[in-house]
């Protein structure tokens, strides 16, 4: 037990400990080792702000296999559309014994601040997604599928190709990736790439062919139209520049493998023949997605 309540907001804010022992535990529960049921007398909430299929789904069906019961909301007839503060959600579903919260949030920052604001209340909030900043249980995720095909990330040559500018995965995955000791490259259309700082650790490179040269892991993102206000590029023009495809494809390691954390949308960053492949490993993230939120899950509720 801790003297307050755990969240797991970001990577960036856990110890190391905390960290490797996520990380670790996911891998355990990876390979078979019995998850048992800790969350058992536990009610659990969804609150997406934002569509999810993978994330959403997961993190149910990993509460459900480790005993929790799950409360899914849907948002668009809750008292949010009355005005009904997010804080104020929170708190009414708490008063029903309600200790977890799954939540994802169209804007950033949004989550601290609950957090602060229900500073005392015994309860533990799980980041599903907020705005373009972070995304910790995806970044575990690809770390994770990296991992079990590797044997480890240190050492293993990553290039992010896509948007990455608008990418809470790509921001996630970085840090995720280089704390664990991979070497991380990242390309994509010039507007579409975040300030030169914005990813320490990582090497920016100036075209596709260069992040894919030698490259074990290849993960691809899609260009994220719903955060960019105007100048979206056409679907034709970017796959001929920045899709993957067989042929670009050749230019990575010959065991190289392609990641996306979905949703891809075939024939704009990535080839049908490329997502449906002998070298994807998309399904394996997906399938990773149980243990890694079951260990977060876990580790939330120890914090109770």
């Amino acid at each position: 037990m801790t003297d307050a309540p755990r969240h797991l907001l970001s990577l960036t804010a856990l110890k190391d400990a905390e960290f490797h022992h996520l990380f670790e535990r996911a891998a355990a529960l990876a390979d078979g080792a019995d998850p048992g049921l800790p969350l058992k007398g536990l009610t659990l909430a969804n609150l997406f702000f934002e569509p999810s299929t993978r994330t959403r789904a997961s993190f149910e069906l990993a509460a459900r296999r480790i005993g929790a019961t799950v409360l899914n909301l849907d948002l668009s007839r809750s008292s949010a559309v009355k005005g009904e503060s997010l804080a104020d959600t929170v708190r009414t579903l708490h008063a029903m014994r309600t200790e977890l919260f799954v939540i994802r949030h169209a804007d950033d920052e949004v989550l601290a601040g609950l957090a602060r604001s229900l500073d005392g209340t015994r309860l533990a909030i799980a980041n599903a997604g907020e705005g373009r900043t972070e995304h910790p249980t995806q970044g575990l995720i690809d770390a994770l599928t990296i991992h079990r095909r590797f044997g480890c990330c240190a050492g293993v040559d990553v290039a992010i190709i896509g948007d990455i500018a608008h990418s809470r995965v790509a921001r996630s995955a970085v840090h995720a990736l280089t704390r664990l000791g991979a070497r991380v490259r990242i390309a994509g259309p010039a507007p579409l790439l975040p300030a030169t700082d914005a990813l320490p650790g990582t090497v920016r490179c100036s075209s596709f062919d260069e992040a894919l040269d030698g490259a074990q892991v290849v993960m691809m993102l899609r260009v994220q139209r719903e955060r960019i206000a105007e100048g979206a590029p056409d679907e034709r023009a970017y796959f001929a520049d920045w899709g993957l495809t067989d042929a670009r494809l050749a230019g990575a390691h010959p065991d190289a493998i392609v990641m996306h954390p979905g949703p891809f949308n075939r024939e704009v960053e990535i080839a049908s023949t490329v997502a449906d492949g002998p070298r994807q490993v998309i399904w394996e993230q997906v399938a990773n997605g149980i243990p890694v939120r079951m260990a977060v899950l876990e580790w939330l509720a120890d914090g109770l």
